[in-house]
């Protein structure tokens, strides 16, 4: 007879061969189970094994390369910016909860650390409200936005009376029919605002609602965060051929030959643009690949069977914020149940999916206090127990936690390595003529994880120097504000292409 909890979760545990793992875990000692758990996790980490994720990650882009309308997506932006431009652009950033409008200025790479500077922003909360507003609402709204960061006291110096070129860097599903336009597709996440404009210009609907301000602005590029965030990174260093988004969610953009990717996935573009292109910056979705390519566990799997949309975003779901902590959770809960953790009592909130966030994981593992009390108090904080954790009990949290975001930036590298082997490979170029590259990098996990960056780095520099290239030739590099100044040096990428 199968214990209960077993029972219970039948149907989420992926076959005979997780359920006799789980048999196996029932009453073993904690010390036991934490052995099991790291073997799991670590096995798949060595060099060998993630190369051979990368490889099979590679052949998995091409065919999406030649047809797919949800990823491997080209922009229209095909310039990438030599770092010399020079002008004040308007920077609208549009996110799940903020809209956020800046003044930036671009002063050329001799500037040096003021090369790229926001000279003044305001931020706007996007709360359930403003979710809500309807179809024209919404960009009212923003076009209000947009009047009050520029009429304002502070706002005045940037109106010298010309128009002001805008970029967008807009977080949303879009289909870009050009540099400056692209349908509105469903936002999700509560928006409203494709009610009655579902398929409509975007560039048009947002210009419609500052031309009944009477504002003096142009909507001159619209980006989404991953092609911003090259851009901004490209900007400072212009040997910046990948961004990476790794925060809540997961993505990458790529800098590819045009010729990589078939000519149907260009659209209808117009003639004078593949005259000009020789290169595409690539949004890449890479949450969507990795399925049956980088080995899952137990956990994972009840973790996709248990999702509203199961296998849809398969790497997403073992190296982002959004499930970091799930992991954690769903791995916390069997130890709870079946090797006497935090004496065999399930944390109030605990068996609710989504209930340890991954900020709290991240404070396991950046506690360096002895008693480990500042992730005893974040935790009992969220999900009280009746007596305190042990230190036992606390240890194994942050051995788990370190399980978890370790493989996490292991396969983070393994994805990495594939797209950058792919532009490689697309440029006829061996590895070891490839020369340095620089990966723009934004989002909490990446840029505030504690040892994330580094730990990625260490594996992707051991998968690359097994590769041929020359020693720490992939760099990750942050891009801070990525979507405020992307949205700017689209417009001057823009703008040297028509001058």
């Amino acid at each position: 007879m199968l214990p209960s909890f077993i029972q219970a979760i039948f149907p989420s545990l992926g076959g005979p061969k997780r359920i006799r793992d789980v048999v196996r875990a029932c009453d073993r000692s904690l010390e036991d189970y934490r052995s099991e758990v790291q073997r799991l996790f670590e096995a798949p980490l060595n060099a060998k094994s993630l190369l051979a994720m990368s490889a099979k990650l590679q052949k998995q882009f091409y065919p999406k390369l030649q047809a797919s309308n949800i990823c491997m997506l080209p922009s229209y932006n095909h310039t990438l910016p030599t770092g010399d431009e020079q002008g004040t652009y308007l920077a609208l950033d549009v996110g799940g909860s903020t809209f956020r409008v800046a003044l930036v200025e671009l002063n050329g790479k001799k500037a040096g650390a003021e090369s790229m500077r926001i000279t003044h922003m305001r931020s706007f909360r996007i709360d359930n409200a403003i979710r809500s507003l309807k179809g024209h609402a919404f960009f009212d709204w923003m076009a209000e936005k947009i009047e009050e960061s520029i009429s304002g006291p502070e706002g005045k110096s940037w109106n010298n009376g010309s128009t002001l070129p805008m970029g967008l860097a807009w977080s949303f599903p879009v289909e870009q029919t050009s540099i400056r336009s692209g349908m509105l597709l469903s936002m999700g996440k509560g928006f409203l605002a494709t009610e009655g404009t579902l398929g409509r210009d975007l560039g048009e609907l947002i210009m419609k609602s500052c031309q009944e301000r009477n504002l003096n602005v142009r909507m001159d590029s619209i980006v989404n965060d991953a092609s911003a965030t090259l851009l901004s990174r490209a900007y400072k260093d212009s040997s910046t051929r990948l961004a990476l988004i790794l925060g809540t969610g997961f993505n990458a953009a790529v800098h590819l030959p045009v010729s990589a990717l078939a000519h149907s996935k260009f659209g209808q573009r117009p003639q004078s643009w593949h005259d000009q292109a020789n290169h595409v910056l690539v949004n890449t979705e890479l949450s969507m690949f990795g399925k049956n390519i980088l080995p899952t566990t137990r956990w994972d799997d009840t973790l996709n069977i248990n999702h509203t949309h199961p296998d849809f975003q398969p790497f997403e779901h073992l190296v982002s914020g959004r499930y970091l902590g799930e992991i954690v959770r769903l791995v916390l809960l069997e130890a709870v149940r079946t090797a006497g953790l935090f004496g065999g009592e399930v944390p109030e909130k605990l068996s609710e999916a989504y209930s340890l966030d991954t900020g709290i994981i991240a404070v396991f593992e950046s506690d360096e206090s002895a008693s480990l009390s500042q992730a005893c108090t974040a935790f009992q904080t969220a999900h009280p127990l009746p007596k305190p954790p042990t230190f036992s009990d606390l240890s194994f949290v942050r051995h788990i936690s370190q399980l978890v975001s370790h493989r996490a930036a292991a396969y983070l590298a393994a994805g990495i390595h594939a797209l950058w082997s792919l532009r490689a490979s697309a440029e006829g170029l061996s590895p070891s003529c490839v020369g340095r590259v620089s990966i723009g990098c934004n989002g909490s996990v990446i840029e505030k994880y504690p040892y994330f960056k580094d730990l990625c780095q260490s594996y992707l520099d051991e998968l690359t120097d097994l590769s041929g290239a020359e020693p720490h030739s992939v760099v990750l590099e942050p891009a801070v504000e990525s979507a405020i100044f992307g949205a700017a040096v689209g417009v001057c990428c823009l703008e040297q292409r028509e001058a």
